[in-house]
């Protein structure tokens, strides 16, 4: 497995844990993600992912479960439909131009990917009172890669503003404050 699968994998996994708990009465909960219920994380993880592949790497993933019938199951069919990319090494390999310049469908999901699975995983779990807790490890990687990125996210319009907190306070919650969160 490459670095960039055993990431995807790990994040994932603290996805799936989060997801397989929520109770069955909080899919409607609001989300840190203003106007998003914690059934629309996942419906946004399902439906970016292949919308930003088909346009911009020709790449088709398999239709789940409807994310409103059965969002633990509209997760598994993506979480594994991007292993079984990252598995394949021409198709992970493949290169497009996307608004971040030119890079392998590969990098991409190092990238962006990755990324947006763990804060979603927040945002999952504070959404329905589940435990917030995420891998150091890529918290660490996250917060040390996004630092010089700051304009940028913000001008994305996909980011909030960065939320102040003090020095003092631990890289996750400095990690969820950056990304626009209230911690």
């Amino acid at each position: 497995m490459t670095e960039t699968a055993d990431r995807f994998a790990t994040a994932a996994a603290g996805f799936s844990k989060t997801i397989a708990a929520v109770p069955a009465d909080a899919w409607n909960n609001p989300s840190p993600c203003v106007g998003w219920n914690a059934r629309d994380i996942v419906r946004h993880l399902v439906e970016w992912v292949p919308a930003f592949y088909g346009s911009n790497a020709n790449l088709t993933f398999p239709t789940g479960p409807s994310v409103d019938d059965d969002p633990v199951g509209a997760w598994e069919t993506m979480r594994d439909a991007i292993l079984a990319v990252l598995a394949d090494p021409a198709t992970s390999a493949f290169e497009f131009d996307s608004r971040a310049g030119k890079m392998t469908v590969e990098q991409s999901i190092a990238m962006i990917v990755t990324g947006d699975v763990v804060i979603h995983t927040w945002d999952l779990a504070r959404a329905t009172g589940l435990d917030e807790t995420l891998d150091p490890t890529e918290v660490h990687r996250m917060f040390e890669g996004a630092q010089p990125f700051d304009e940028i996210l913000r001008s994305s319009g996909q980011f909030g503003p960065r939320v102040i907190v003090p020095d003092t306070a631990d890289e996750q919650t400095k990690l969820i404050a950056f990304m626009g969160r209230q911690p």
